[in-house]
């Protein structure tokens, strides 16, 4: 019996993958401010489902509206979708679709407008590296473990507890 179960953990673990949500820091290093090309910075980027998106700035001077295309071609905040004025916001991009990201008090003609398509995470390739939560100028690894080493660790202690038994 003991060994049936301790099979059965190993082909668990053996067959546990390691997924990550990745955050895109808008702007890299400069951030969500006036004269940075978000068009150019977006399309350097690839986004799935369920991650994330964040906007760095001064609180009082701008802000994130999420609008329809719309709103993002004529600037206008009409129907905002949501709105963010943190100075550090993290938007959970949650389904495959495309959004749409402006400055509300008056950066949006001042180019402060990013627009990304998100993709389904079942077109994404080979699972990202989950590694460690390392934070870089474009994006960080946020790492959700389904599997992997914490898996490994579980079995070698159930192993331990059923030769014990």
């Amino acid at each position: 019996m003991a060994l049936s179960v301790l099979l059965l953990l190993l082909v668990v673990a053996a067959t546990a993958t390691t997924v990550s949500a990745i955050d895109h820091i808008v702007g890299a290093n400069k951030g969500w401010t006036p004269g940075v090309n978000y068009t150019l910075w977006s399309n350097n980027q690839t986004f799935y489902a369920d991650d994330f998106i964040s906007f760095r700035y001064q609180k009082t001077e701008h802000n994130v509206l999420q609008v329809n295309k719309m709103g993002y071609d004529s600037c206008t905040i009409e129907g905002a979708l949501g709105n963010w004025s943190s100075g550090k916001d993290f938007i959970k991009l949650d389904r495959s679709q495309r959004y749409y990201f402006i400055c509300g008090i008056g950066g949006c003609s001042n180019g402060m407008k990013v627009s990304v398509l998100v993709h389904p995470l079942s077109q994404s390739p080979p699972p990202r590296s989950a590694v460690s939560a390392v934070h870089s100028s474009e994006k960080s690894a946020a790492p959700v473990t389904v599997g992997g080493l914490d898996s490994l660790v579980l079995v070698g202690f159930m192993v331990f507890v059923c030769c014990w038994i």
